[in-house]
């Protein structure tokens, strides 16, 4: 009977794909900061900016690019990241801009509009890039607001950066007042119990 053999877990190659996620950001948040384009940093990125302020060994690492900017800078935003060699790409309501000609789609930045419902069906509309704030690197969505498109979509990895608030302390037993009814029950359903 054969066996299949697999290679030793390479650390560079995890080393490298944390990396380019991370150095897609800064390009990312550079061009627009260049370009003088409203803009912040939201989904695991976010999430992960945040954690670390409080405890970096509870960071998770995250494969993509996630950016909040209004729908009427798309157009400013496609000029400027092509000049960098992104290259614009709309593919099932989502837009995103490949890093690289022969990128996929896990490989890009991905566009989400302010103001606007990711999904029709979603409670409440994402922030406005206003709700931000500038951290050392790029502007990145407040903590309230990022918890809020997080008890919006709800997915079960939005409910794990949740949880990963609620470990280190970022949100506690008095937020759930902060948040319309249906979204303070799924944040107290995680606050009741954090193990699932």
């Amino acid at each position: 009977m054969e066996q299949t053999v697999f290679q030793d877990v390479s650390w560079e190659r995890i080393e490298r794909a944390v990396e380019k996620v991370r150095m897609r950001l800064l390009r990312a948040a550079s061009i627009f900061e260049e370009a003088g384009i409203p803009y912040a940093v939201v989904g695991g990125n976010a999430v992960a900016a945040w954690v670390s302020r409080v405890d970096e060994a509870a960071v998770r690492n995250t494969q993509d690019v996630d950016i909040l900017i209004r729908r009427q800078d798309l157009q400013a935003v496609i000029e400027a990241m092509s000049k960098a060699g992104f290259f614009h790409r709309h593919a099932a309501g989502v837009d995103m801009l490949l890093d690289g000609a022969g990128a996929k789609a896990r490989d890009a930045v991905h566009l989400v509009f302010a103001g606007e419902r990711v999904r029709p069906e979603y409670l409440l509309p994402t922030p406005d890039v206003s709700e931000s704030e500038l951290s050392a690197s790029f502007r990145l969505l407040s903590l309230e607001s990022l918890a809020r498109m997080k008890l919006t979509s709800f997915r079960r990895k939005d409910q794990m950066h949740l949880l990963d608030f609620i470990e280190v302390g970022l949100i506690d037993a008095t937020w759930p007042s902060r948040f319309p009814p249906e979204l303070a029950a799924r944040l107290q359903e995680l606050l009741d119990h954090p193990e699932g």
